[in-house]
């Protein structure tokens, strides 16, 4: 089953911040959800593994990411990833993701991310709907962690230059999540259903 998502962000960051944090290939994997690079194989290819969490049982997918294609001067990076759990289920990805300035702001630029994600095995059972809209919900909380920590990282390095007043304090930024909660996926695609449905007889 394939599954192909256009989506752009805004974040209150400069370009070249977003940019920077979106080359740190371990730094960008700890902004999603139960994902981390475990190990660097190349300068351009790492291993990896995703936890998902469904009730007490976890379930771990190991693969790897390439980095195929890097442009500097387009702030334009293109990856591929792949992997598979125990039970037979993969999936894979290819990713285009650039940083846009923003005209108007500075300190401010747009994520920019065109996915094509193909699912086999038990997860392609739920359908090419759902899988979007789960997606979705897990790109949602990526970028608000890639938004935090890039922010983080823009206030710590302003504040090593001297260009922050001594009484700003910055909240760092949220934890990242150690494992993807299956049930909480779920539970907010039901509630989504419902409100949709009542919403439509209203």
């Amino acid at each position: 089953m394939e599954v192909k998502l256009e989506k752009q962000y805004p974040l209150p960051v400069a370009p070249a911040q977003a940019w920077a944090l979106l080359c740190d290939l371990r730094a960008t994997a700890a902004c999603m959800p139960g994902a981390e690079i475990t190990e660097q194989l190349s300068e351009t290819s790492y291993k990896g593994a995703v936890k998902v969490k469904v009730g007490p049982a976890t379930a771990q997918f190991g693969g790897t990411v390439d980095v195929l294609e890097r442009s500097d001067a387009d702030r334009r990076v293109v990856m591929r990833g792949k992997g598979a759990d125990k039970g037979g289920s993969s999936a894979s990805m290819d990713l285009t993701a650039t940083i846009e300035a923003d005209p108007a702001n500075a300190n401010a630029c747009v994520l920019n991310g065109s996915a094509m994600v193909i699912v086999n095995g038990k997860f392609a059972q739920f359908g090419g709907r759902m899988m979007v809209s789960v997606s979705e919900m897990l790109l949602g909380q990526f970028v608000n962690q890639f938004s935090a920590t890039a922010q983080s990282i823009a206030a710590a390095s302003a504040a090593s230059d001297g260009a922050v007043a001594a009484e700003t304090v910055v909240a760092p930024p949220p934890p990242p999540v150690r494992e993807l909660d299956g049930l909480s996926i779920v539970w907010a695609l039901i509630k989504g259903w419902l409100a949709r449905l009542f919403g439509r007889k209203s």
